[in-house]
């Protein structure tokens, strides 16, 4: 594997995606008023790369920061969308002030409700920028009609909460591909100079043949409170980004898909199988579906195994790492918070005082690393079409969580021939006013997963 060589320095004190959220007080996200056509914005900057933001909260905040400080020619932000007119303003007011040059969001561009992504990307002209980062729910229906509309596509994880969700990125990026269009994916540590660097002695063969993968991320995130009196069904349960499946494929999918794919990518193969265990802590009071521990085990087609495990709850162990063993020695591909925490050991031990090789630390972080490849391709016309090996990853994904929940073996082409969707005739129409996808019962949760009985392929 190549490794990238079009990602220029940016000194390490320009904000990841984390960092932006941290110093702009925890960005929510947007105002809006109903919108008029875009006029030309500063007519003469041809070169000039405008920006759409779709979901204004904090990971479209970051992404657009990134954006920002990107190097190599001007960007804009022209157009924004949520469904909450409240985010949209708090994001619009922290992103001006983070740079007021680089924010030309008239009000008739701030647009509210279901619908506004359609407005805010028709905002763009051929060669903009859609920043998908609503709701993975949402993620498959926008891609589909950016592509449709010409424009490149930055898009958060996660990118499909099922199945259908998946067939339908894939479906976009060959549509993509057939109109030369750009699009990144949030799985920004494949952009890691680090990272980068270990899978090219991995392909080397510095570690002998990969024998196996494991990888941990068992902290506490919290869980999903009983839904005040007189709140909105929809509303409150897209507001709960974690908890409920058919709104961001659950925990599960956003805590782990980053080191799924990190996995995918050292083996460079997709699993043929998964089988997993999970459960709940019988005093849990949490409202949410999610379990709050799970292990998936993921086989590949030479027997080759991967693990995740996944834990959240308080008072426990707390890990957040990537390790690799293989015939010759074992490394650790990443560290917390998705650190390039890169190093190779000398055997099977990993300690300290056994280090063979260490990668220094990176000068930027890979949230920034992934937003200068991505302008550098469009400015240059290069190829750049991530969304495949985004849906695949995020179909591993949803393998490892149908094999715990389901207490079954599952097979790759099994999911992927799956016509099962959380929301029942698909999002396409859902709206505030819609049938929630999900019910909760008298005391106010919702249903969890009963192995054994519970279905999702």
């Amino acid at each position: 594997m190549k490794r990238e060589s079009n990602v220029s320095p940016v000194s390490a004190a320009q904000p990841s995606r984390r960092d932006f959220v941290k110093y702009s007080g925890g960005l929510a996200a947007g105002t809006a008023l109903a919108g008029l056509p875009l006029p030309p914005v500063h007519a003469a900057e041809d070169n000039t790369i405008r920006l759409a933001l779709i979901g204004c909260g904090g990971r479209g905040n970051g992404a657009v920061a990134n954006a920002f400080h990107a190097p190599g020619g001007p960007v804009k932000l022209v157009a924004m969308a949520d469904i909450v007119e409240r985010k949209l303003a708090a994001s619009h007011a922290s992103l001006h002030k983070l740079d007021p040059d680089k924010v030309d969001v008239a009000p008739e561009r701030r647009f509210v409700g279901f619908e506004a992504y359609k407005q805010a990307i028709d905002c763009l002209r051929p060669g903009d920028v859609a920043l998908l980062t609503t709701r993975a729910a949402f993620r498959p229906l926008h891609l589909e009609y950016a592509v449709r509309k010409g424009v490149n596509v930055f898009m958060e994880k996660s990118f499909a909460t099922d199945p259908v969700g998946v067939r339908r990125v894939l479906q976009a990026a060959e549509e993509a591909e057939k109109k030369n269009l750009k699009i990144a994916a949030g799985t920004m540590c494949r952009h890691s100079k680090n990272r980068q660097e270990l899978i090219q002695r991995i392909r080397d063969g510095a570690m002998g043949q990969i024998q196996l993968l494991r990888a941990y991320r068992t902290e506490h995130f919290g869980g999903l409170g009983r839904k005040p009196a007189g709140k909105n069904e929809i509303l409150w349960q897209l507001r709960s980004i974690f908890h409920l499946y058919w709104v961001s494929a659950g925990l599960w999918s956003e805590a782990d898909i980053h080191q799924i794919d990190e996995m995918c990518w050292i083996k460079d193969a997709w699993p043929v199988s998964a089988h997993g265990v999970g459960g709940r802590a019988v005093n849990s009071t949490d409202c949410g579906q999610n379990l709050d521990s799970g292990s998936a085990e993921w086989t590949f087609a030479d027997g080759t195994k991967a693990y995740y495990v996944m834990r959240n709850l308080p008072n426990c162990h707390n890990e957040f790492a990537t390790y690799i063993h293989g015939s010759k020695c074992g490394a650790q591909f990443s560290g917390q918070i998705h650190a390039a925490t890169t190093r190779m050991y000398k055997d099977q031990r990993f300690a300290p005082d056994n280090v063979a090789w260490e990668a220094p630390a990176e000068r930027i972080s890979p949230w920034q690393a992934e937003w200068d490849v991505f302008l550098d391709a469009i400015r240059g016309d290069r190829h750049h079409n991530e969304a495949r090996q985004a849906a695949m990853s995020q179909l591993v994904d949803i393998m490892g969580r149908a094999a715990i929940h389901m207490g079954r073996v599952i097979t790759f082409d099994e999911v992927m021939a799956s016509n099962f969707e959380w929301v029942p005739g698909g999002i396409d129409n859902l709206n505030e006013t819609s049938p929630p996808p999900v019910e909760a019962d008298e005391h106010g949760r919702y249903s969890v997963p009963v192995p054994g009985q519970w279905v999702e392929v």
